[in-house]
């Protein structure tokens, strides 16, 4: 989702302000629960039936799009390596049981049968990495560092992980899903990666992304769309996209992904993995286009994506390394003596699609699994404050001072792209620059008084007494079952028809909390269900405990591909 967005400096005009000042009030108003009722009801009215109409309008022009498309299935699975967990990867090769140059050897033969189908891979370094595995392979072999000391400061050992289009690794393309980058060759790592190395596994791809990681949808002008692994025809979300399918469909054994807006949990939620957004300021974000400043900083973090829960704590304790103080993933943690709160949805955004039947019902399952299983009573509670949550991430990300304007970033911040010429070029197939991140230009120069209107420091002060409200809430032993997103993965182009439906991953952004996305089985379409598994502060082992009992409980991620 949106990596960097700050709206464009005020512009004089008494005509400019009144048109500002309308399209403002009529979103805010709509949005802010503490407005007067009967201004809010009729706007609530408008918009709500503007939604709706947007909403059928896309059903019906993709249901004829994609009626009677077959499915692309994917190759079967008949080596058992893709089944395994990471950290079972790297216990077998450093027991011998397995070697890396093996496991190594299967991932990127996974990933020349799957890519062609569904474009998830942009750049690989496989030469290389297979060369990387001999290496490994002949340290284990040497005897010159015992099993349990390789446990412990190369945990990893020998095995493949992959990472987004965003992050640098050296000698491989960094382009973020912009035009003007696409030769850039990363000249060293960026953090995560190094850490990852001196943990002993072995990069192995860049995975798609959206423009500027700025969409929750990964496509972009240079290489192209992603596909879903379980529907060809369905997004694989944003910006992480190509990260969560690539490892749905078995192609990688855990990677890295980053997250502003939902771009770690929602590509897990479409692709049914597992996804971990840290608190803030755990996790290096250097080495990462674009880059984040100011404020933006602490909304922007990096984590871990993977098949099994096994995984994300020990690639925590790599990624986090030097911040490992703060926090405490290996205090033991009974799931049975926590406390449940549960949000049904954001209070009912004019502007949001409401919850799917089939994600309610997969939370209510969760509800009673831990009545039965525990005898717990999970506590429904009413957030009235989240049916702003829209208006206050964008009040949020527009307090960053420091950072660029979109169609700055755009042009590499040597100028700024003018955003109607690039619009009128995209209508005749001329632009390089993909229509949502457009549109995201358009919607800063209409928000360019948005800074000057009574309702924004009420919504940055809304915004600190949600925080406030939920940390208080969760205390030092409870935890939020939050929707990853309103729907299951939607089909190619539709989120245009549902832009805002991201603010479910958002909010918890800018309210800094941990979240872990869980895989909750699939829905009737056959399309992954999944819940977020929100914490206090500095409180991620909770949510990762949380989902390994889903886990245990739900099953976790279901491989798209028939196993021979």
């Amino acid at each position: 989702m949106c990596r960097m967005l700050r709206f464009p400096r005020h512009h004089k005009g008494t005509r400019a302000k009144k048109e500002a000042s309308g399209i403002r009030h009529l979103v805010y108003t709509a949005l802010n629960p503490q407005v007067k009722i009967s201004r809010m009801r009729w706007v609530d009215v408008v918009l709500r039936s503007v939604r709706l109409l947007f909403e059928a309008l896309s059903r019906l022009v993709f249901g004829i799009i994609y009626y009677g498309e077959p499915h692309k299935p994917l190759p079967p699975i008949n080596n058992l390596i893709l089944l395994e967990s990471a950290t079972s990867l790297a216990t077998k090769i450093r027991t011998k049981k397995l070697t890396s140059v093996e496991v190594v050897k299967s991932f990127i033969a996974r990933i020349k049968e799957i890519n062609p189908i569904l474009n998830c891979v942009v750049d690989d370094r496989f030469d290389e990495a297979i060369e990387d595995a001999k290496a490994a392979d002949d340290m284990i072999r040497s005897g010159k560092v015992d099993e349990q000391t390789l446990a412990k400061t190369k945990p990893f050992l020998g095995v493949p992980f992959t990472t987004k289009d965003c992050m640098a690794v050296e000698g491989l393309r960094q382009t973020a899903g912009l035009y003007i980058r696409r030769n850039f060759i990363a000249e060293k790592d960026a953090d995560v990666v190094h850490l990852m190395r001196e943990a002993g596994a072995i990069p192995l791809c860049v995975t798609n992304v959206s423009e500027l990681c700025m969409w929750w949808e990964s496509s972009n002008t240079i290489y192209g769309r992603t596909n879903n692994p379980y529907r060809s025809c369905r997004i694989v979300g944003g910006s992480s996209g190509g990260e969560g399918c690539v490892q749905s469909a078995c192609g990688s054994p855990f990677g890295i992904g980053s997250d502003i807006g939902g771009s770690i949990r929602m590509p897990s939620f479409f692709n049914g993995i597992f996804g971990h957004k840290p608190t803030y300021g755990i996790v290096s974000n250097i080495g990462q286009e674009p880059v984040a400043t100011g404020e933006a900083m602490e909304f922007l973090v990096t984590g871990p994506m993977c098949r099994y829960v096994q995984d994300l704590t020990p690639m925590m304790k790599v990624l986090g390394a030097s911040n490992s103080h703060m926090l405490t993933l290996d205090q033991k943690v009974e799931v049975s003596k926590l406390r449940y709160f549960y949000v049904e949805d954001d209070g009912g955004s004019p502007l949001v699609t409401p919850v799917h039947p089939e994600l309610r019902a997969a939370q209510k399952k969760i509800i009673n699994h831990l009545e039965k299983a525990y005898g717990i009573k999970a506590k429904k509670v009413t957030l009235k404050k989240l049916k702003a949550a829209l208006p206050m991430y964008f009040a949020k990300l527009a307090s960053v001072e420091e950072a660029h304007t979109f169609c700055e970033e755009l042009a590499l911040k040597k100028g700024s792209v003018n955003i109607w010429t690039e619009l009128l070029k995209w209508m005749f197939r001329l632009s390089h620059h993909t229509l949502p991140g457009l549109l995201l230009g358009v919607l800063e120069k209409f928000n360019s008084q948005s800074k000057r209107s009574d309702d924004y420091p009420k919504l940055l002060t809304m915004c600190t007494d949600l925080k406030q409200e939920i940390k208080e809430l969760l205390g030092d032993d409870g935890v939020l079952l939050f929707p990853s997103h309103p729907t299951p993965a939607p089909y190619h182009g539709q989120p245009l028809f549902r832009a805002f439906n991201f603010v479910y991953t958002a909010v918890i952004n800018v309210l800094l909390f941990p979240s872990t996305q869980c895989p909750l089985g699939l829905g009737s379409e056959g399309l992954p269900l999944g819940i977020q598994v929100v914490a206090n502060h500095y409180k991620d082992h909770l949510s990762l405990a949380v989902a390994g009992e889903l886990e245990k409980a739900f099953g976790g991620w279901v491989c798209p591909s028939e196993v021979l």
